[in-house]
This record gives structure tokens, sequence and C-alpha cells, in this order.
């Protein structure tokens, strides 16, 4: 038999006192449960019994703040309302008042570079599954590190291999919700396997996405393809990349950008392949499945990509929401 070990019963201010203080790199969280902002990560906290925490129950939105302004905020946002929506979460305040508290989050921060996660949950109010038990939504706002931006200028090659983990379908597709448990194994998966990103297939063999991220190619015949948004997550940096794309169209520097399906044999004789997303920006594919993409570099689509994204978040980018004086 096991030996019984009691553990104590502790007041609030002892609980508080033995947190463990540890270097976490998050600046500030504003909570709507409170309705304040801390900047002490000891006490920033979800209550164990918010719908979120224990069932998933709820969206997100993951944007940067760059050089002291918040990149394409518009867009998380339309995209949040529409997740919520689809979901049957109302929004606890309307989107100019999101805005405002974000605004205000971010710059008690003090970081002028940093990621935010806008968070939305079902509520408190039951550790069951019935989401007619919770007594409200509720919403999180978090300033935390913001790993190297890769902004200053096209980041080098990364390496990519194919997910075994099974791809989402309808509604978990197309909303960012908070049950994430199939991409944090897509990440374990990359990380076990030695590569960046995992990408994952669907039923008939067409590329899907990465745990966190989209994927596009450039054939031999100078076309980009994207897959099409009905089975990945419509990235907002994808989107920003297909405009792009479309323009480039103009200029004859492509001959066609669209969403598309892709099976893997056009990714494997592809003279590009790109990776979009909130951190890595648009980040050329230099290894696929082991093999070289290409001549193995990056190549010039996605340094024009790059430069036009980086045009975007310069201080006089109608695409920035200044934060900081």
């Amino acid at each position: 038999m096991s030996q019984s070990i009691e553990k104590q019963v502790v007041s609030q201010g002892e609980w508080l006192s033995r947190l463990p203080i540890l270097d976490k790199k998050l600046y500030a969280m504003y909570s709507s449960v409170v309705d304040c902002i801390v900047t002490d990560p000891t006490i920033m906290a979800i209550p164990v019994d918010d719908h979120m925490v224990h069932r998933g129950d709820g969206v997100f939105e993951s944007f940067k703040c760059v050089n002291g302004c918040l990149y394409n905020m518009e867009d998380h946002m339309t995209r949040l309302e529409s997740s919520c929506m689809k979901l049957g979460i109302e929004l606890p305040v309307s989107l100019k008042e999101l805005a405002s508290i974000i605004i205000q989050t971010v710059l008690v921060g003090g970081q002028r570079n940093a990621l935010i996660r806008l968070l939305v949950s079902r509520g408190q109010g039951t550790m069951g599954i019935n989401p007619y038990a919770c007594f409200k939504p509720e919403f999180y706002i978090v300033v935390y590190d913001q790993p190297q931006a890769n902004i200053d200028q096209l980041p080098e090659g990364v390496s990519v291999a194919m997910s075994k983990i099974p791809i989402k379908s309808g509604i978990f597709a197309q909303v960012k919700t908070c049950n994430y448990l199939p991409n944090v194994l897509m990440k374990k998966e990359a990380v076990d396997m030695g590569v960046d990103f995992t990408i994952s297939l669907d039923e008939n063999r067409f590329i899907g996405e990465g745990a966190t991220e989209n994927i596009g190619i450039v054939t031999r015949g100078k076309e980009l393809f994207m897959p099409p948004p009905e089975r990945v997550l419509a990235g907002t940096t994808a989107k920003r990349a297909m405009t792009f794309a479309k323009e480039l169209v103009t200029e004859r520097a492509l001959t066609n950008a669209e969403f598309r399906p892709i099976n893997l044999g056009a990714v494997r004789s592809a003279a590009e392949v790109h990776i979009y997303g909130t951190t890595p920006n648009i980040t050329p594919v230099t290894i696929f499945e082991g093999n070289p993409v290409g001549n193995g570099k990056s190549g010039p689509i996605a340094q024009r990509l790059f430069e036009m994204l980086k045009k975007e978040m310069i201080p006089e980018s109608s695409r920035l929401t200044p934060v900081f004086d």
C-alpha cells in the first residue's frame, strides 16, 4: 500500500507566495474576469472552470507588435468575430472596445516588439461539457516575447516533411479554436523528426497546412498556388501573400496566382515552396522530404513577396495601428 502524504490547505496569500518565479517572458495580461491589467507573470491566470481550459471551448488570435505598431489587427479581429459566430460565442465587448483594451495592454507591457494572444472563451461556471451552463463569455489578452521577427531580410530556408497527424475537417479546419491538440502533435512530430515544419495531407492526398502555418508553391511555369481555404485555416499572412502574388501577375513576374488543390507531385517538382505565418512571415522551404526544392536556395518570388510584406510593416503603412508614441 502506498504511503499517504497529506497536503496543506493554505490561504490565498500563502498560495500566491508559493508560486514559483520563472522567466516566462510574459509582459502584460488583461482578464475580463477581473477587468484589469497585470504585469506580474505569477498571477497571470485563467479560472480552472473556464470552459476554454478544460474543454478547449474558445477561440483565439495571435498577432504582433512591430516597432511599436500592431500589424494587420483588423484582419485578425474580423477572423475572431467570424470564429465566435461559428461557435455561437458572443463577443463580450464591441470590436472597437476590444481594440482599445488590446492597445492599453500592449502599452503597459512596454515592449515595442512583442506577440499578442487574444482569447475569447465560453466562460466560467461548470466543469461539465454543457456550454449553456457557463455564466458568460470572457476574454483574455496576453502580451509576450516575440522570437526573432526576421523582417529585416528574407529568412534562410527551412525543412519540411509530411505529417501523419489527421487533417482537421469542416468547422474544425476553418475556425481558430483553442482545441489545438492536433497542432501540438504536429509540432512535436516536427521536432522529433528533426525538421522545421510538418504539413498535413487530406483524404485525396492534397496538401493542407502546418501546425500554425500555411504553405504555398511556385511552379516552374511561374504559377503560385495555395491550398483552398475550405480545408485549412485561412491565414492572415497567407491572404496578404496571395494579394501580393496577384500584383506580381500584373507585373508578369508570375503567370497565375490562385487557391487550388496541390498534390504531392506538384510540391516535389515546384520551383519554390513557401511557408506563411505570423511568426515566420514569408519563409522559403529549401528542403522538402529530405530533398532540395528547386536549386536548394530561396527563390525570387519568395524574395519579392517578403519585400512587399515588409513594406506593410513600416510606420507609414495603413495596416499598422500605433501603440507607442
